[in-house]
């Protein structure tokens, strides 16, 4: 395969720059962030127990129920996040670090003792009113989007190779959020039950269940995906993206967003805005996010098109196929429409990125499993004779 050298020096150089491939090892006892880590994630398992533990045998069906029923509400947002973990892709295993971050480290031994000594503060300077109107937005923007923050500066403590751009931020806030998002959701499962002094557990279960579901779609895993990009932003970790003031920027609207779902009562002040309040607030962060999702993108992208250089001069892949890979929606789309069959282009998708991943691996030389996904690639074009025609 002949390579042209300033193509082959691309890709070794994007390979090196997103640290695609590189080794994702959590046991680092000589790694500080390793220690911090295993202190917040023990010391929010302990306030856990501590928390559930006196009222867990008499409440065991609501917290069943919430366990069951949000664990299976996981299973839709690991297939989304899966489907945009998908340029230089992140391990499962630092995903899943960072899940369990927001879960139990964040959410109990950060944000439940913070945001009841915060609340107690609102109270003392405004009165119970006032805090009851303002405290929720005045202080979980606060306490819950740094301390789950808290967790990507750990896995970049971790692994520095891995975690580089602001796309990467963007995929580990996601997992972070949505750890918080839906151990906060159990939790509100088993205070719900202990309102009603244990009737009808189940029945308070999907309640909750239903309430907070519908409404974690523009929750935590949102806020903290924009702002751990914008937190990456100002980090500065790839070539020519350190951006400080549109990271600032970005991380603050995160709070807002945050501060404006938890306060909606308030904003709404109890006339017929705050029934319409809750479809403009999400209206507007769905926008917010894929806004910041594409620009935070636009790195990984460059580096998937470097990467894959050299294949596409050898000819294994061609121009509107990289453009699939490495562009947004319509590039997708334009390519689907190219081939005229949705399945022959989802499976070419599929298989260069299985082939930009191997590479990566690989370091940029060659390998069997290089030449495994080279193969099937080839496969792949040749039993296609609009792919054949525009070779």
């Amino acid at each position: 395969m002949t390579v042209v050298p300033e193509e082959k020096a691309a890709q070794l150089s994007a390979i090196e720059e997103s640290g695609w491939g590189a080794p994702y090892r959590f046991l680092r006892p000589d790694n500080v962030s390793f220690w911090v880590y295993v202190l917040g994630v023990g010391g929010g398992a302990l306030t856990m127990l501590r928390y559930y533990g006196p009222g867990a045998a008499f409440y065991t069906p609501a917290l069943a129920g919430g366990v069951v029923l949000f664990g299976l509400y996981l299973v839709p947002w690991f297939l989304l996040l899966r489907h945009h973990n998908r340029f230089t892709a992140q391990p499962g295993a630092l995903l899943a670090t960072g899940f369990i971050w927001g879960g139990i480290a964040a959410t109990f031994w950060i944000a439940l003792p913070a945001n009841a000594a915060l609340l107690d503060i609102w109270a003392k300077v405004g009165g119970t009113s006032f805090a009851a109107d303002w405290g929720a937005g005045l202080t979980a923007p606060i306490n819950e989007e740094w301390g789950k923050a808290i967790g990507l500066v750990l896995l970049i403590g971790l692994a520095p190779r891995l975690v580089r751009s602001a796309y990467d931020g963007f995929i580990i806030g996601a997992y972070i959020g949505l750890g918080f998002q839906v151990f906060e959701d159990v939790l509100y499962v088993y205070n719900g039950a202990t309102q009603l002094y244990g009737v009808d557990q189940l029945g308070s279960s999907l309640q909750v269940f239903v309430i907070r579901g519908a409404a974690g779609i523009v929750s935590h895993a949102l806020f903290s995906a924009i702002f751990c990009a914008g937190l990456m932003w100002v980090l500065g970790r790839a070539r020519g993206e350190r951006k400080v003031l549109r990271g600032v920027l970005t991380m603050l609207m995160a709070m807002v967003f945050h501060f404006a779902w938890d306060d909606m009562g308030a904003l709404g002040g109890g006339t017929l805005v705050a029934a319409v309040l809750p479809f403009v607030i999400a209206a507007v962060e769905l926008v917010a996010l894929f806004y910041v999702l594409r620009h935070a993108a636009g790195t990984e992208r460059l580096w998937i098109r470097e990467l894959l250089g050299p294949e596409v001069e050898a000819g294994v892949i061609d121009p509107p196929l990289l453009d699939a890979v490495s562009g947004l929606r319509k590039d997708r789309t334009k390519y689907r429409k190219h081939l005229h069959s949705r399945t022959k282009a989802r499976h070419l998708v599929e298989a260069t990125n299985d082939l930009a991943q191997e590479i990566a691996r690989a370091g940029g030389a060659e390998s069997p499993g290089v030449a495994h996904a080279r193969t099937e690639l080839s496969r792949l074009r040749g039993d296609d004779p609009a792919l054949s025609e525009s070779r």
